[in-house]
């Protein structure tokens, strides 16, 4: 467990003392154990008025969802043996303030784990849209950008150069979108450039805020009257988040996507570090970094995209190097990156050139 009690008025809704119960566990790699993956989703749920904690709050797609896709993801991934570590947790005090969220974050900053990814699944079940649309093909990864304490010098870089673009919780974004594209082929997830969605948030935040690469995920169509609801029936609308209104094979490829990303994250090797890139008024690109340390490395793959795509479109096999050029693709046209590739076939994240990535 990974908990902390807090005192009546700590947060503006904690009326009592409370203890918040983050619930964890372990898997610990077999050759890289300090690098670690994460899956969570909270398991507390709410009715309209954020502070009873008497009625009835079913809370089934927000979010019992996400908290059974950690529950399967442990079942599936604890079969098999990996590089690295995968961290599965059910999240405490959510709706509270992101509490359980700030709490796990901060153990994981005062116990210097080298965090890789956290996939944080906030409301996968649902596929009716308030507006009546009703779509299970569709699902949303969020992926945020510069994070507010990024220093000035670095923020008129990133500004300068594009490099908000491929900050790493991005990367994973594109990540998790790559997965999906090859073994989901009835998924097709939307890479959304934003922390939450309007004016909302969920437990990846505190995450991300430290430093960590940290992405939602969440389904396409919400429906309000199933979110933070009384149980009652109101002009003949049931509201409620109840089960019965959980699409179960919907949230089953979420689940399966989950589990495909961290499988891959942690048999691959760790990301190419301290990349770097040139070709400023040259016909050519170059870009060098440091070797990937893992016993398990096959080389290394390189990717560019236009500017105006979201995700990666072309790439580069280019063997265990820690240099390359490419011919005839000229720096100002694309974004560029680099992947460490295991020999098994598993990709680390994506490491950018530019500044912040």
């Amino acid at each position: 467990y990974v908990s902390d009690v807090l005192a009546a008025g700590a947060h503006p809704r904690i009326p009592v003392e409370v203890n918040i119960v983050n619930v964890v566990a372990i898997q610990r790699g077999a050759a890289a154990p300090d690098r670690r993956v994460i899956i969570q989703g909270h398991y507390d749920s709410r009715v309209t008025d954020v502070l009873n904690a008497v009625s009835d709050a079913p809370g089934a797609s927000d979010n019992a969802s996400g908290t059974a896709a950690v529950l399967e993801a442990a079942r599936l991934l604890t079969r098999y043996t990996f590089d690295g570590t995968i961290v599965f947790a059910a999240l405490a005090g959510e709706e509270q303030g992101l509490l359980g969220g700030e709490i796990f974050a901060e153990h994981a900053v005062r116990e210097d784990w080298q965090i890789e990814a956290v996939l944080n699944n906030d409301i996968i079940g649902n596929t009716r849209g308030i507006t009546g649309l009703v779509e299970n093909t569709t699902a949303r990864v969020f992926a945020p950008g510069i994070r507010p304490d990024t220093p000035e010098p670095m923020l008129r870089q990133m500004l300068s150069m594009g490099g908000e673009l491929d900050v790493p919780s991005r990367q994973l974004g594109r990540y998790v979108v790559r997965m999906a594209d090859l073994y989901m082929p009835t998924l097709d997830m939307q890479l959304i450039y934003r922390l939450d969605r309007f004016g909302r948030g969920s437990d990846h935040t505190p995450f991300f805020l430290r430093g960590f690469p940290a992405v939602r995920i969440s389904e396409t169509h919400e429906d309000y009257t199933r979110q933070h609801q009384d149980l009652r029936v109101e002009n003949g609308i049931a509201y409620g988040d109840v089960a019965d209104a959980v699409d179960f094979p919907y949230a089953t490829k979420i689940t399966a996507l989950n589990a495909a990303s961290l499988a891959a994250l942690s048999w691959a090797p760790a990301r190419p570090r301290n990349v770097t890139i040139r070709g400023a008024v040259q016909p050519h690109t170059t870009l060098r970094w440091d070797a990937a340390p893992s016993p398990n490395l096959a080389g290394y793959r390189i990717y560019w995209r236009l500017p105006t795509s979201a995700t990666w479109t072309d790439s580069r096999w280019v063997g265990d190097v820690t240099e390359f050029t490419l011919e005839n693709i000229v720096i100002d046209n694309y974004f560029f990156g680099v992947a460490a590739v295991s020999r098994t076939g598993n990709e680390s994240l994506v490491a950018s050139p530019l500044p912040g990535g």
